[in-house]
């Protein structure tokens, strides 16, 4: 039996007659952390969106513990799954606290009344990404910093096995991506849930990543331990510019020369 949490046996990806990745064997197990990195159109955000079954492999097949992702019912899906994506629910005419609560929805037996699990567990998302003091503001009256840890803490409150996030950092300065991304993976940890985040940015990922999937572009790709995929020569390769590693104390730094 295989035990990991989410397997691709053998996927090709293809948009727009581009090949994205070809032969894509991956095995992500509970608990671990993963990146996705290239350069612009590699093909970052359509792969999170085949991880999640809303794009269509060409070839190959992914499944949530052994089960192929096209037979689970999508509400069932959504309970095991969730995603963040680059845009959000920002135009909704609701409250913080009323799109938080969107995220229960999966779990709910009704879609007009939120039990006291449901309110406990959206209230302790707002507190942990410091929104409850907004609860009542309406979402058009928010920061893009603000709106995105709301996606964040709705997210959370979706309880997944798994959860996939496209360009987490987007609208938050320095101090929030670190803080709020510790938070984030400090409270999946505890439920061992798995993450797989897709970004720009390499020092985010060599910072709270323990894996990285490097697309490299025509389809090719690395896979491995954060360690062993982030060097200076496989870099350079993946965003065709010289990339540097500094380190410094417990820290490892990447940057363009």
């Amino acid at each position: 039996m295989n035990s990991a949490l989410l397997n691709c046996s053998d996927v090709t990806l293809e948009l727009g007659g581009k090949k994205l990745c070809s032969n894509l064997n991956l095995a992500i197990n509970a608990g671990e952390c993963w990146a996705i990195l290239g350069r612009n159109g590699a093909g970052k955000t359509t792969l999170l969106k085949s991880l999640m079954g809303l794009h269509q492999v060409q070839e190959g097949k992914i499944a949530l513990h052994g089960q192929e992702l096209r037979s689970i019912p999508k509400r069932e899906l959504a309970t095991r799954m969730g995603m963040l994506f680059q845009s959000g629910a920002e135009t909704l005419p609701a409250t913080v606290i009323e799109t938080v609560l969107l995220g229960r929805h999966p779990h709910s037996s009704s879609w007009f009344l939120d039990s006291s699990e449901d309110r406990d567990i959206a209230w302790d998302a707002l507190k942990a990404f410091q929104l409850d003091t907004l609860a009542e503001r309406q979402l058009d009256s928010l920061s893009g910093g603000e709106q995105q840890r709301l996606a964040l803490a709705m997210l959370y409150t979706q309880k997944p096995e798994f959860y996939l996030l496209d360009e987490p950092s987007n609208h938050l300065d320095i101090a929030f991506q670190l803080r709020l991304l510790e938070q984030f993976l400090n409270l999946i940890r505890t439920d061992n849930a798995s993450f797989m985040m897709a970004t720009h940015d390499i020092n985010l990922a060599a910072r709270f990543c323990d894996h990285v999937l490097l697309l490299l572009g025509d389809g090719e790709y690395l896979t491995g331990k954060t360690e062993e995929v982030l060097t200076e020569e496989y870099l350079g390769g993946a965003f065709q510019c010289e990339v540097r590693r500094l380190k410094e104390g417990h820290m490892t730094l990447f940057y363009p020369a």
